[in-house]
């Protein structure tokens, strides 16, 4: 599912993760949102960026604290300008 095992262990990594994605800096076509979820085979978390037909594009590993006070960031976007 995830490739990359880079973990983002604070919320100033996952808010320059948003700004990539939302800036186009990771090369990612048809990008329509970001999630946090859970991996249903090892409940480990992760922020998803997902197209318009909901497959996963990219995910990234985040702890469970990023998970837990994440969530606001992730649903109304960072607030640096990018």
């Amino acid at each position: 599912m995830i490739n990359d095992e880079r973990i983002i262990a604070d919320l100033t990594e996952l808010e320059a993760f948003l700004i990539a994605v939302e800036s186009g800096a990771l090369g990612l076509s048809n990008a329509a949102g970001v999630v946090l979820a859970t991996n249903n085979s090892d409940g480990r978390r992760f922020v998803a960026v997902l197209d318009d037909n909901h497959q996963l594009l990219l995910g990234r590993w985040v702890t469970e604290e990023v998970f837990q006070t994440g969530q606001d960031l992730v649903r109304n976007g960072p607030k640096r300008p990018h």
